[in-house]
């Protein structure tokens, strides 16, 4: 009936699928609690490639990978910006044989840094566009 309602295709079995993603929500938000300012612990690459690939999973199940693609915005924006830097570098080193960049430094986050932003003034500005984003994924559920 739900996802009748919301216009979604019924996946059969989609209830291990809660039980897990549960289960992340509530790592994220122990990671979170201890992670507040000044962090105490470090999740590293291991640690956000995996969340990173059980919520590519989840889209791809879910079959819902665009609006993954939408909530997940500040870390699109975070990987273009790192696939543009590195590629207008080499570009102009072979143009002009020395590299320029578009960005003082990658990931974007890092060029915020370099302007003069606090780093808690990038995450949480970083958060508050996630919200965002998130707001908007979960409003093209009903429109589809």
């Amino acid at each position: 009936m739900f996802s009748k309602y919301l216009l979604m295709p019924y996946i059969p079995g989609a209830g291990e699928l809660t039980v897990f993603c549960g289960a992340m929500a509530g790592a994220g938000l122990g990671f979170l609690w201890f992670n507040a300012y000044p962090a105490e612990v470090f999740m590293g690459d291991v640690g956000a490639l995996a969340l990173g690939a059980a919520l590519g999973v989840v889209a791809v199940v879910a079959r819902q990978e665009i609006v993954l693609f939408i909530m997940g915005g500040v870390f699109v924006a975070e990987t273009l910006s790192v696939m543009l830097q590195v590629g207008y570098f080499k570009y102009t080193r072979k143009r002009y044989g020395a590299g320029r960049r578009i960005l003082l430094m990658a990931p974007l986050h890092h060029h915020f840094e370099q302007t003069g932003w606090k780093e808690t003034q990038v995450v949480v500005r970083f958060w508050i566009i996630t919200i965002l984003l998130v707001l908007f994924g979960l409003s093209t559920l009903k429109i589809r």
